[in-house]
C-alpha cells in the first residue's frame, strides 16, 4: 500500500533515540556441583601433601589358647600422597575511554569485565578437577608448568573400566579404553563400583555424570520391572514424570547430579566428606602495570584437588556417548 504524500516517517527523520535495554542476558552455565559439593582446604606448599591409612584385614584365625605369650605386631605404616597446586587466572585490559562512556546494562566496565572473568575462571577450575584426565605435574626445570592431577588420575579401586582402561591412581594419567571398547551405561554397570565401594567402607552419597548421561539414567528399570521414571501424566498437578534425581541401592541412597563441565565418558560416584579443593592462593585480584591508555587486572588462584582417600570414591569410566 503506497503511503500518503507529505506524511514524515521515521525513515527520514533524525535525532531518534536507541531503545537498547538497560539489562545485560547471559545464559551461560556457572554451576560447579564438583566444586560445590566438597570441602575447601589450605596447602602450604607447591606440593600438597597429606596421608591415607587402612585396618588390617580381617582374620579368621584369631583364636588363642589360654596363657599364650603375646607377640608384637609390627602395624603398617601410612601411606603418604599428595597432588600438585596449579596456578589459574583470567585477565582483563578496559581502556579509559571505554570505562568513561555510557553504557547499557553496566555501569563500570571494567567491574563487568571482572566479574565475568571471575566466573570463567571457576568453570576452568570445575573442568580441570573433573572433566580431564590430566596427570599431576611439578616443576621439573624453570619452564615447567605446574598442574594438578584430575579427579580421573586418583580413582583407582572402585572402578568399572572398558577393555584396555586403567589407572594406577595418585595423580598419574589414566589410560582410556579405545573408542571400540566402550561401553553403554547401564544399572549393571552402575552397580559393580557401588557394591565395591561399600565393601571398602565407602559411603556414596552422590553419583555425579554428564547430562547425556542422567538421561540415560532415568531410563534404568530397577527393582520393579519396568522403567524407574513412570512416564505418565500426574492427573492432581498436570505434571508429566520423566527423570530420576535420586538412586536407592542396596547400601543406601544416592542423589544424582549433572555436570556440564565432566567428561560424558565418566561417571562418578561421591562422598564430598573426602574430597576438596585446596588452595595455597585463595582467589585474589592483582593490578596489572600498563603502558596503554587503559587498566589491566587480573584474578589469580593456586590450588589443588585433595583427594584424601580415593577408596571412598568410585567411577565408571570408559562410557559411550548415548545417541
Amino acid at each position: 500500500m503506497a503511503q500518503p504524500a507529505g506524511v514524515f516517517v521515521t525513515f527520514s527523520s533524525r535525532g531518534l533515540r536507541e531503545d537498547l535495554e538497560n539489562v545485560i542476558y547471559d545464559i551461560s552455565p556457572t554451576d560447579t556441583p564438583f566444586m560445590s559439593m566438597g570441602g575447601r582446604g589450605n596447602a602450604v606448599a607447591v606440593n600438597h601433601e597429606w596421608q591415607t591409612d587402612a585396618l588390617a584385614a580381617n582374620a579368621t584365625n584369631n583364636h588363642h589358647e589360654e596363657g599364650a605369650t603375646l607377640a608384637a605386631a609390627e602395624p603398617a605404616a601410612t601411606t603418604r600422597v599428595g597432588n600438585i597446586c596449579q596456578i589459574s587466572l583470567k585477565t582483563t585490559l578496559v581502556s579509559g575511554t571505554l570505562d568513561a562512556v555510557s553504557k547499557a546494562g553496566r555501569k563500570e566496565e571494567l567491574a563487568y569485565q571482572m566479574s565475568k572473568r571471575s566466573k570463567e575462571l571457576k568453570r576452568d577450575m570445575e573442568t580441570t578437577m573433573c572433566g580431564t584426565n590430566q596427570a599431576s605435574t611439578a616443576m621439573a626445570a624453570d619452564t615447567t608448568v605446574r598442574k594438578l592431577g584430575s579427579l580421573a588420575t586418583w580413582i583407582s579401586t572402585n572402578v568399572s573400566a572398558g577393555t584396555g582402561g586403567s589407572g594406577a591412581g595418585n595423580g598419574a594419567a589414566r589410560t582410556d579404553a579405545a573408542t571400540s571398547n566402550r561401553r553403554a551405561f547401564t544399572e549393571t554397570l552402575l552397580k559393580a563400583p557401588i557394591l565395591t565401594a561399600y565393601e571398602n567402607g565407602a559411603d556414596i552419597k552422590y553419583i555425579m555424570m554428564h547430562p547425556s548421561q542422567k538421561q540415560t539414567f532415568s531410563s534404568f528399570v530397577g527393582v520393579g520391572g519396568a522403567s524407574g521414571v513412570s512416564n505418565y501424566t500426574d492427573t492432581a498437578d498436570q505434571r508429566i514424570i520423566g527423570g530420576m534425581d535420586v538412586y536407592v541401592s542396596d547400601f543406601g541412597e544416592m542423589a544424582v547430579v549433572p555436570n556440564r563441565f565432566q567428561r560424558d565418558r565418566d561417571i562418578y560416584l561421591l562422598d564430598p566428606e573426602y574430597y576438596k579443593t585446596s588452595y595455597l592462593r585463595p582467589f585474589f585480584q592483582r593490578e596489572v602495570a600498563s603502558t596503554s591508555d587503559g587498566e589491566q587486572r587480573a584474578i589469580v588462584t593456586e590450588y589443588t584437588l585433595q583427594v584424601d582417600n580415593e577408596q571412598a570414591l568410585g567411577a565408571i569410566y570408559d562410557l559411550t556417548i548415548p545417541a
